[in-house]
């Protein structure tokens, strides 16, 4: 009997410096990138990033992480 996969949660980050659509893209494959998630959309406008992922896998911790190494700033969001 196999163990069944958790389903993955959706994160939303709040971002800081977006001057350009060009951004979205360097977000999106830096957070796509870690292991255990599933789904990235960042909204240039509102400057919000949704994650769904596994977070056993890759926490918020490591999410924040990632937009830095693209050269953001992001913290988890309330809503």
């Amino acid at each position: 009997m196999t163990t069944p996969t958790p389903a993955p949660v959706r994160t939303v980050l709040r971002a800081e410096g977006f001057a350009c659509p060009s951004c979205v893209t360097k977000i999106e494959k830096q957070v796509g990138r870690l292991d255990g998630v599933d789904a990235v959309r960042v909204h240039f406008a509102s400057q919000r990033i949704e994650v769904d992922h596994d977070p056993a896998r890759a926490d918020a911790e490591a999410l924040v992480a990632a937009v830095a190494k693209a050269g953001y700033t992001a913290r988890p969001a309330a809503f």
